[in-house]
């Protein structure tokens, strides 16, 4: 058994799968179909049991074209690590999300929406090997996050204030206008006893995070005085909770974002992950305090170049992270009071974000990408290399012939190396000439990564497929390479940032693998903003551009967006109103006369982050100037789409555009 440690139990099933699928699979055939994104399925969250006897993941499931529009459902499976059996507990039209193990127990638990009652979500349980399932909790509000103490009988979770009976009374009237700044409802955390449960912060409190002590008596909590995201992204303090009395004391200083916090084995110490100054767009630096004592001290190591997304204890005086390097990621251990990070696995084809350790942090599960696969459990150990992989939910990529990846580098403007990743056309011949494709990602603190590619945002294999030669860059600005490079754009985007794609173009041209008339350009977000950029300021280098959800008057934007100060503090490290000459001319819309660039606007109608009114003032503006242009508006997506028939028809005409205006 694999509890008694080797791997071996689990190498056998998963051997013999691995045999029947190669011994089954077809002759390849050439192209990734939009219809074919669409239909992937993606493991997301998965947990090790701690004695490893079963590993747990959700995962995504599209919707089927008869079905009625919505999102992809989460469906809880359990695999049996001994037999490579898999249960298949929650399945659609159900869906359960954020796992956990209920301390002490063979049960699985997760939040869960009862759809027959029309409830809001609660906390389950499931036993992975008598099914059994329990509802541990009835908020009222719904239970946004949670988590079990050490006692099973013990949970804490975050719900949202319910309106007043006065105020609600008042919207079944038809009084339910929406006034800034009334009417705000703070998420407040609670702790439950057997049945019984209470609040423990205070009404005026918001809390987005938290993580239990050791000991069960106190409970770390990142919180906010105000309610919306923008507090929560940049105005969050550490706090520590008593349970019993509900007293609130500050448990660590920070300035700027905060990620994943983690208490030492011994409750003495206490780990996060914080920005490295309030102006850094990203919580890529690991600091520790002594409980008690508030400051926090910087522990990342020097010189590291590299952004940590997930934090744990491997014991009281070690730490292990996981983070993103360039375009691939790590797992690496550090001792508590600084020094060399040692690489424990990763820094090859395997890309994770999280893993989740078992067997004292012997053996870890995780939901690893490649170039060839979307997200997929895979198993490995700290003390030898290598993965296993576990499942296999996507069988039809493998008849599919993908086009061949890689990570490229090349010099910006003033000489600072910038990385890439570049995925050649199926069926490349050396010596040809091809159109190229630039896929931005958004941000502009996203990273491209160097696994799976695709999605219907950005649809780089399925352009591969059409003859494209793809570049997704990481010009500064990008995380990945730790705070000086996420920073090295303050107060200049749309300034280098740009003239490092730019430059990715010619060196590709340079190299005599794309035709530098034929380029296109489609991005989602801030990556919407390169696009329609691309197509207004830098129209004599672009035959084509999309933007999806992108900004155009930066101006405009500021009075719009969700998240105003996040933007002008982390990215533009300045106010629009400081300097309105700056933000003016690096607003898209600025730069219509003499543009000529057809570009494609989309933009999705729930979308709080970008307001649709930059798509609409964008294509109205093309059309006053007489550029080719296109409107489409999605109803109900937010920062995204989330329908399938909207992903397929966005990806038409993503191919649609490029192949009418580029080739």
């Amino acid at each position: 058994m694999i509890s008694r440690y080797s791997l071996a139990g689990f190498l056998k099933p998963v051997a013999l799968l691995l045999f029947l699928l190669a011994v089954c699979a077809m002759p390849a055939r050439a192209q990734l179909s939009p219809e074919e994104v669409v239909n992937i399925k993606q493991v997301g969250q998965v947990v090790l049991h701690p004695q490893a006897t079963h590993v747990a993941y959700t995962l995504s499931v599209p919707r089927q074209a008869d079905e009625d529009p919505g999102g992809n459902y989460s469906e809880l499976h359990v695999m049996e690590l001994e037999t490579g059996d898999v249960s298949h507990l929650i399945t659609r039209p159900a869906s359960a999300s954020a796992l956990s193990w209920v301390p002490g127990t063979n049960r699985i638990a997760f939040r869960m929406v009862d759809r027959e009652h029309h409830a809001r979500p609660q906390v389950y349980s499931i036993d992975v090997v008598g099914g059994d399932l329990m509802k541990h909790t009835s908020a009222p509000e719904g239970v946004m996050a949670y988590a079990f103490s050490s006692d099973p009988s013990v949970l804490a979770y975050t719900m949202r204030s319910p309106l007043p009976e006065e105020v609600q009374r008042r919207h079944e009237q038809g009084f339910d206008m929406q006034v800034s700044g009334e009417d705000e409802r703070h998420v407040r955390l609670w702790v439950q006893e057997g049945e019984d449960a209470r609040p423990v912060t205070q009404e005026d409190m918001s809390v987005w995070d938290f993580e239990w002590s050791p000991d069960n008596h106190r409970i770390a909590a990142r919180m906010t005085f105000g309610t919306g995201l923008d507090d929560e992204m940049m105005f969050s303090e550490i706090s520590v909770v008593n349970v019993r009395d509900g007293s609130t004391d500050l448990l660590a200083e920070s300035q700027g974002k905060v990620g994943m916090m983690s208490w030492s084995p011994d409750g003495n110490r206490f780990a996060f992950l914080a920005a490295r100054a309030i102006n850094d767009p990203l919580p890529q630096r690991v600091y520790i305090t002594e409980v008690g004592d508030y400051i926090a001290t910087d522990i990342t190591p020097l010189g590291y170049e590299g952004t940590p997304e997930w934090l744990q204890w491997k014991d009281n005086n070690t730490l292990r992270f996981v983070a993103v390097e360039g375009t691939r990621t790590a797992l690496r251990e550090m001792p508590a009071s600084g020094g060399e990070a040692v690489r424990l696995a990763g820094g090859d084809l395997e890309i994770f974000r999280s893993v989740s350790f078992a067997q004292g942090g012997r053996i870890f599960a995780a939901a690893v990408n490649r170039r060839d696969h979307p997200p997929e459990v895979y198993m490995g150990s700290v003390t030898r290399p290598g993965w296993t992989r576990l499942t296999n939910n996507n069988r039809f990529l493998e008849d599919l012939k993908l086009g061949r990846q890689t990570t490229i580098e090349w010099s910006g403007p003033d000489g600072l190396i910038i990385e890439g990743v570049l995925t050649y056309p199926v069926g490349y011949e050396e010596g040809q000439v091809y159109p190229l494709a630039i896929l931005p990602h958004g941000g502009p603190e996203g990273v491209s990564i160097d696994g799976w590619n695709t999605n219907p945002l950005y649809p780089a294999q399925v352009l591969a497929s059409e003859g494209y030669v793809v570049l997704k860059p990481n010009y500064r600005g990008s995380g990945g390479r730790g705070s000086w490079f996420t920073m090295a754009n303050h107060r200049d985007l749309g300034g280098k940032e740009f003239e490092d794609v730019i430059r990715g173009i010619d060196h590709l041209a340079y190299q005599g693998l794309v035709d530098p008339s034929r380029v296109g350009i489609s991005g989602t977000s801030y990556g919407g903003y390169f696009a329609a950029w691309a197509g207004t300021r830098y129209s004599d280098r672009f035959a084509a551009a999309i933007t999806f959800a992108g900004l155009s008057n930066w101006i405009s934007f500021m009075g719009t967006t969700d998240i105003p100060h996040e933007m002008s503090i982390t990215h533009w490290d300045l106010w629009w109103f400081e300097n309105q000459g700056l933000t003016w001319d690096r607003s898209p819309v600025a730069h219509l006369q003499g543009a000529r660039t057809p570009i494609l606007v989309a933009h999705g109608l729930a979308d709080d982050r970008v307001h649709p009114e930059q798509s609409i003032q964008l294509y109205q503006f093309l059309k006053l100037n007489d550029i080719p242009t296109g409107l489409v508006m999605y109803p109900r997506q937010p920062h995204g789409l989330v329908e399938r028939a909207h992903r397929l028809d966005f990806m038409d005409r993503v191919v649609d555009w490029f192949n009418r205006y580029v080739k």
